[in-house]
C-alpha cells in the first residue's frame, strides 16, 4: 500500500505513477480527506486533554463535571467522524497499485513485454508434434473428461506414470530449493479476507478467487497469501533477514475469461499444484533477491532441459501490488510457441505495509520489509515436458534430474490387450 506520507510530500510523483498504470484514482480527493483527518485528530487530542483535565476537578467543581458530559458527547461524535473518515481514505489507498520500478517497460499487455534472453535449444522433430493434451491421453495420464464430472470443466487428474511424474517433479523442486538455504512449509490452503486483502489479491483479483460459503475464508490461488501472511503483524529482526521460503499447495482460481486455443488441455485450469519461492528481505536488498529467486527458477528449467526465454514484464500485464516482475516463459514443442510457465515479482513494501511486517534495525529504528513472490514449478512446467520430450510413438523422456524420484526413464503409451 501507498504510505499517505508520500501523497503528502510528493504527489506530482504519485499521479505520475498513477499515470503509467492508466490508474484513474483521485488523489486529490485523498488528500482532502487527509487534511479532513489531520484536523480532527488535533481537535479531538485537544478535548480529550481539556476532558482529562476536566475530570480530575470533579469532585470539588460542579461545573467541571457538567462540562466533562458536553465535551464526552461531542467528543465521540469527532471520533465517530474520525472513523468514517479514517476508512474512507484506507478504502481508496487500498486500490492504488504499487510503485513501479525504474526499468519497468511501457506496454499495454504480454506482447510488449521486453525480452532479456533465450536460453536452451528447442527441440527438433521428423514428425509433427503432439499437444499434452493428444500427449496425456494417448499416454493415459491426464484425465480432463473424469475431472468434469467429478468437479466441472478445469479440474483434471493427474494418473499412473503421469501423477508420479508429478510429485517427482514438486519434491525434487523443494528438495533444491531446501539446498539452496529455503525454509520448507505446508501451509493451510484456505485464508482469511485480511490475508487476501495484506497480500494484494483483494480487492484486485476479487473474481479469480473461490469464496467459501459463509466463512471468512478463500481458497488460496498461490502460497504466497499463506506464506506472506505467516508473519502478519510482526517485527522481525533484522539480523534474521533475508527469511527463505518455500511450500508446495494446490492453488485455486476461477479463470474469469479464459477460452479458447490457448486454454486448451490444462494450460488455465481452475486448480493447479506450484512450488513457490517467498523472501521477506530489507528494502535496500530487495532488487538482489528478486534476482536471486529468477536465477532459482533458471537453474531448475536448465537441469530439466527446458529451453525458455526471460521477459521484463510491461506496465499494463504488471498486476498492481506488482513493482518489478519476471516471467519466464518455456517453450512448447506441441503449441510451438514460448508461453509462461514462471513469474518472479518484486513487490517492496507493499505486502508488509497492508500486513504491517516491519523490520527493527540494529539502530532500533523500524521499518517494512520487502517481499518477493516468485514460482519454481508448476503443473506447466509439466506439460512442457511432456511435449519437448515426446518421441514419433507418443512416448516420452523423463528428464535426467527426475529419474531417481520417478523410478522410471520414459512414459510409454499403454499396450493394447
Amino acid at each position: 500500500m501507498i504510505d499517505i506520507k508520500l501523497i503528502r510530500e510528493n504527489m506530482p510523483l504519485v499521479k505520475a505513477q498513477l499515470a503509467r498504470r492508466g490508474c484513474d484514482a483521485n488523489v486529490e480527493e485523498i488528500a482532502e480527506l487527509d487534511a479532513q483527518w489531520r484536523e480532527l485528530t488535533a481537535k479531538t487530542e485537544t478535548m480529550r486533554a481539556d476532558r482529562n483535565r476536566l475530570s480530575k476537578e470533579c469532585k470539588s467543581n460542579p461545573e467541571a463535571r457538567e462540562q466533562v458530559k458536553a465535551l464526552k458527547v461531542e467528543l465521540q461524535e469527532l471520533e465517530d467522524k474520525l472513523n468514517e473518515i479514517t476508512a474512507a481514505i484506507q478504502e481508496r489507498l487500498s486500490w492504488l497499485p504499487n510503485l513501479l520500478a525504474d526499468d519497468v517497460p511501457d506496454g499495454k499487455d504480454d506482447n510488449d513485454n521486453l525480452e532479456l534472453r533465450k536460453e536452451g535449444v528447442k527441440p527438433v522433430f521428423d514428425f509433427k508434434p503432439r499437444d499434452h493434451q493428444e500427449l496425456g491421453e494417448l499416454l493415459d495420464i491426464i484425465d480432463t473428461q473424469r475431472g468434469a464430472k467429478v468437479a466441472q470443466t478445469g479440474f483434471y487428474y493427474w494418473k499412473g506414470k503421469g501423477a508420479q511424474l508429478a510429485q517427482s517433479l514438486f519434491f525434487w523442486a523443494q528438495r533444491e530449493l531446501v539446498n539452496r538455504g529455503f525454509t520448507l512449509f505446508m501451509t493451510p490452503c484456505a485464508a482469511k479476507e485480511r490475508t487476501l486483502y495484506g497480500t494484494g489479491y483483494l480487492p484486485f483479483f476479487a473474481d479469480q478467487t473461490y469464496q467459501l460459503t459463509n466463512e471468512d475464508l478463500a481458497l488460496i490461488g498461490t502460497s504466497e497469501q499463506t506464506l506472506v501472511g505467516y508473519h502478519a503483524d510482526e517485527v522481525l529482526d533484522e539480523a534474521d533477514l533475508p527469511l527463505c521460503y518455500t511450500a508446495y499447495t494446490p492453488c485455486f482460481r476461477t479463470e474469469a475469461g479464459s477460452y479458447g486455443k490457448a486454454s486448451k488441455g490444462i494450460f488455465r485450469v481452475h486448480q493447479f499444484h506450484k512450488v513457490e519461492q517467498i523472501v521477506f528481505c530489507k528494502p535496500e536488498e530487495s532488487v538482489k533477491y528478486h534476482e536471486m529467486c529468477l536465477a532459482n527458477e533458471e537453474y531448475l528449467l536448465k537441469q530439466l532441459n527446458i529451453p525458455y526465454r526471460v521477459v521484463n514484464v510491461c506496465v499494463g500485464d504488471l498486476g498492481a501490488p506488482g513493482s518489478k516482475k519476471y516471467d519466464i516463459e518455456a517453450y512448447f514443442a506441441g503449441f510451438d510457441a514460448y508461453r509462461e510457465v514462471t513469474s518472479n515479482t518484486n513487490l517492496t513494501d507493499f505486502q508488509a505495509g497492508r500486513l504491517n511486517i516491519r523490520c527493527k534495525r540494529a539502530d532500533g529504528s523500524r521499518t517494512f520489509v520487502h517481499t518477493i513472490s516468485a514460482t519454481a514449478v508448476t503443473d506447466r512446467v509439466l506439460i512442457a515436458i511432456l511435449e519437448n520430450n515426446q518421441q514419433a510413438d507418443g512416448t516420452v523422456i523423463v528428464p535426467e534430474v527426475l529419474r531417481p524420484f520417478t523410478g522410471f526413464d520414459k512414459i510409454e503409451p499403454p499396450k493394447k490387450k
